[in-house]
């Protein structure tokens, strides 16, 4: 490792945590700003949903007797949604912080984890010359993962995860060594341990195998298939760490589908764009525009990416795309958060112009008071959080 890549990291690690605690220093203090009001305390950046979920998870294993007992509101049957790679990883540094504190030093550790490895994504393959300034970028935009990333949540292990998965893919596509294919499956399995949506990684491997497959190889169909399979066997982690996430289940629930039987909390509905439908329980508004635009950017980048010839990492921005239009939520902008720092990538001309450096400036309060506010409100109903530490 160079001294200037030393620097970088550094730089990147020391960012997150001056970023995190810009946002955190209203709530230790319950500060008066900007007319926001702060009155939580510090308990609010506990209490914002879900992480106590996964505190839930790591007290109880899922063990429905034990989630009985602690202080919490749901159905037992609702943590089934939530997949234990967090959970565990809470648990693993809980003797020595808490739980509480726990919980957000995983998220804290996950999101450098995620900048750094979005840096090496794009510095390796040479995807920009500013490697550095794109993964501080990455830090703050969009707005949506800067609120995700400052409080307990699954997302910064699982885009950790994932980008290390299509990372290693395409070095093993780069050179072929098998290591890094094995490697890609590693990180899959753990993508997948970690959230629902990582199968989605899988899926997009799977569709960009069969394309390279029909279009890129000259050899007879079934001898190319077979040499795929054996090939890329490793992948194969991906589907296995569902099934090993859904037999806990069937041990614990008596049921192997308890995730699909874990209330409303899934949001696929048929037919598509129903995110559009003011009746559906989880959108209820009809001031949706940001939706479009947001789907119009993510597709708009996806094709981009193929133009890049990205095309491992344009086939999983289509895949988790085209699955997110089937979700009926008003925070689409969360469920589409996997996608974003490849959209970083597509976008990378415009990020790095100085008129687009003049515009994140003039926006940056605005980013900071959008995730501020949504903070203080997106607090869960549970009173006694000094039982769950």
């Amino acid at each position: 490792m160079t001294e200037k890549i030393l620097k970088d990291l550094i730089v990147i690690a020391s960012s997150t945590i001056l970023i995190t605690l810009a946002i955190w220093i209203p709530h230790i203090f319950r500060m008066n700003f900007y007319n926001l009001n702060f009155s939580n305390g510090f308990d609010g950046i506990y209490r914002n949903f879900d992480g106590l979920e996964y505190i839930i998870i790591a007290k109880s294993f899922y063990n429905p007797e034990i989630i009985k007992q602690l202080p919490q509101h749901l159905p037992v049957e609702y943590y089934a949604a939530h997949f234990p790679g967090f959970a565990l990883f809470i648990l693993l540094f809980a003797p020595l912080l808490g739980f509480l504190k726990s919980m957000l030093f995983v998220s804290l550790l996950f999101t450098v984890l995620s900048a750094i490895a979005f840096y090496f994504l794009v510095k390796d393959f040479k995807l920009t010359l500013h490697p550095l300034y794109l993964s501080l970028i990455f830090l703050i935009l969009p707005a949506r993962w800067l609120i995700v990333h400052s409080v307990g949540s699954a997302e910064p292990m699982f885009i950790f995860f994932l980008i290390a998965t299509i990372y290693f893919f395409m070095k093993f596509e780069e050179n072929h060594k098998p290591l890094f294919l094995y490697a890609s499956g590693i990180f899959g399995f753990l993508t997948q341990f970690t959230r629902p949506p990582g199968i989605l990684i899988f899926v997009a491997f799977i569709l960009y195998l069969l394309w390279k497959l029909i279009f890129k190889e000259k050899e007879l169909f079934f001898k190319k298939l077979f040499k795929l399979v054996l090939t890329y066997f490793p992948l194969l982690l991906i589907p296995f760490s569902l099934l090993l996430v859904f037999y806990w289940y069937h041990l614990i629930f008596n049921d192997f589908f308890a995730y699909f039987h874990s209330g409303d909390n899934i949001h696929l509905s048929f037919p598509p764009f129903q995110v559009f439908n003011k009746n559906q329980f989880w959108v209820g508004e009809i001031w949706l525009e940001d939706i479009v635009y947001i789907l119009l950017l993510t597709i708009f980048g996806s094709l981009l990416l193929i133009k890049q010839k990205l095309f491992p990492i344009a086939f999983f921005t289509l895949t988790y795309i085209l699955a997110t239009v089937f979700v009926a939520h008003r925070d689409i902008s969360r469920y589409i958060l996997p996608v974003f720092p490849f959209m970083l990538i597509a976008f990378e001309k415009v990020l790095v112009s100085k008129e687009f450096k003049i515009a994140l400036l003039l926006i940056s309060l605005g980013i900071y008071l959008y995730a501020q506010n949504f903070l203080i409100e997106n607090i869960a109903p549970v009173s006694n959080i000094g039982a769950l530490n």
